[in-house]
C-alpha cells in the first residue's frame, strides 16, 4: 500500500557487508510482513537488536466484557473520560471484537521513560485533540488535530505531545490497513477518482540515531498482555532503511470529498479497508444537488456489520444533540437512520460542515465495562418524536 522510502545511509545491496567508519558491521534487520510475502522494509542498526537486559512480569490488559451479545443502538460521551499521565494507562477499550479494539485514549504526558511496540495489532490512531511528534524507529512524524497515524505492528514508538489536553480515538486491527481496493490500479497507486492521493501522506522524516547503552525499557504488547523488555542499547539506533512497510500521517483536512445530484452512500468516504473492517472520514462537502434531492442520509439497515461513528467536530445534520468526542454504535440486525426533523432540515440545504470517523466491522462488537461508564443509556430511544 504505502510507496517505497529511503532514509539515511544503506548500502548498495541487501544482505551484503555494511561497514561503520571503525570496520564494525552494521546490524541488519529485516521488518517483514506475511512472513516474507508482503511489504517489507530493511532497517540497520548501530547494534543488534537483540540485547535483553531483562523482562519484568507480564501485565493482562484483557479487555472486561459487560456486554457479549448487543443488539441495541447505543452512545457513547468520549469527552468524559478521566484524563490520565500515562499514555498507555490511558488507553481504554471501548469496543472489541475478534478482529478489533476500539480505543479511547487521553494521555496528559509524554512518554519519556519507556517505549511501547504493539506486536499484537496494527494501529490506526486519529487525533482529535493535540500535537506533537510521534518518534518512531523509521525517525520522526509530527502531528496535529485531524491526523491519522497509520503504524504498522512491531513498530517502536514514543508519544511527544506538546501540551497536557489530547485526545485520541484508536482502532487495533489484527490485519494491516490498506487503502480501498476500487482506489488503486494493479501496482498500487491511488487512482485519478481517490479522495486522496500519495501527495497527502506524510512519511517519516528527520532520522535521528542514537548510539547509547543503558536500559531502555520497551513495553510490547501480544495476546493482550505487555511485556515489560529491558534493552542494553537505544531502539532508536537506526542509521538508515529503505522499504515499503513503516508507519504514515493522512489528514483528514486532506480528504477531497465526493459529491453527486443524489445522496451518495457511505463506501464514498472510505480511507482505509481490511477484510474484517472499514473506515470512513466524513468531512465538508456540497450537499447533492438534484432540485428534488434530501441530503439526510436514508434510514439503513446493517444487515452484515456493525457501524461506529466518531464525531469530531462541525454540524451533524443527521442528529440531534451531539458532541464532540460522542461514538454512537449501530449494530447490525436493526435500522438506523435521521434523528426526527434531521430530513425536513436538510432539504433546500446547500452544504454541510462536519467531521467525522466511521469504522464498520463485519462482525458484531462487543461493550467493555469502559464503555458503559460513558454511555448515554436513553440514546437508543432519540428517534421517539418529541
Amino acid at each position: 500500500m504505502p510507496h517505497y522510502q529511503i532514509r539515511g545511509d544503506v548500502p548498495d545491496k541487501r544482505h551484503i557487508v555494511f561497514k561503520k567508519p571503525n570496520g564494525e558491521i552494521y546490524s541488519e534487520e529485516l521488518v517483514s510482513s506475511e512472513g516474507f510475502s508482503d511489504v517489507y522494509s530493511i532497517v540497520y542498526h548501530n547494534h543488534p537488536p537483540t540485547k535483553v537486559l531483562k523482562i519484568d512480569e507480564p501485565i493482562d490488559v484483557t479487555p472486561e466484557i459487560s456486554v457479549d451479545k448487543n443488539l441495541q443502538n447505543r452512545s457513547f460521551k468520549g469527552f468524559n473520560l478521566t484524563p490520565e499521565d500515562d499514555y498507555l494507562a490511558s488507553r481504554k477499550i471501548v469496543l472489541t471484537n475478534d478482529d478489533v479494539n476500539i480505543i479511547l485514549a487521553s494521555p496528559k504526558k509524554s512518554m519519556t521513560d519507556y517505549f511501547f511496540k504493539n506486536a499484537q495489532c496494527d494501529e490506526m490512531i486519529f487525533v482529535h485533540k493535540g500535537t506533537g511528534t510521534l518518534a518512531t524507529v523509521y525517525g520522526e512524524l509530527k502531528f496535529k488535530e485531524g491526523d491519522h497515524l497509520i503504524i504498522p505492528r512491531g513498530t517502536i514508538y514514543q508519544f511527544m505531545f506538546n501540551e497536557s489536553d489530547n485526545r485520541l480515538f484508536i482502532v487495533e486491527s489484527n490485519q494491516p490497513f490498506r487503502y480501498p481496493r476500487r482506489y488503486t490500479n494493479k501496482s498500487g497507486q491511488l487512482l485519478e477518482h481517490s479522495p486522496f492521493h500519495e501527495r497527502d501522506i506524510r512519511a517519516p522524516q528527520n532520522l535521528i540515531t542514537y548510539d547509547e547503552s543503558g536500559d531502555f525499557l520497551i513495553k510490547i504488547k501480544r495476546s493482550n498482555t505487555i511485556y515489560p523488555y529491558h534493552y542494553q542499547t537505544h531502539p532508536f539506533d537506526v542509521v538508515g532503511w529503505d522499504g515499503y512497510l513503516y508507519p504514515f500521517a493522512f489528514s483528514i483536512y486532506n480528504f477531497e470529498p465526493i459529491t453527486g445530484r443524489i445522496h451518495q452512500p457511505p463506501p464514498v468516504h472510505q480511507t482505509f479497508e481490511t477484510s474484517a473492517l472499514v473506515t470512513c472520514a466524513f468531512v465538508p462537502r456540497l450537499y447533492d444537488y438534484h432540485p428534488e434531492s434530501i441530503p439526510a442520509p436514508y434510514h439503513h439497515s446493517n444487515i452484515d456489520s456493525d457501524e461506529v461513528l466518531y464525531y469530531v467536530d462541525g454540524d451533524f445534520m443527521s442528529r440531534n444533540n451531539i458532541e464532540k468526542g460522542q461514538i454512537t454504535l449501530h449494530p447490525m440486525g436493526i435500522p438506523h437512520g435521521p434523528h426526527p426533523g434531521a430530513i425536513e432540515r436538510s432539504i433546500g440545504q446547500k452544504e454541510t460542515n462536519e467531521y467525522a470517523v466511521m469504522v464498520d466491522t463485519f462482525r458484531p462488537l462487543k461493550l467493555t465495562k469502559a464503555a458503559l461508564k460513558l454511555e448515554d443509556v436513553d440514546y437508543y430511544k432519540s428517534w421517539l418524536s418529541k
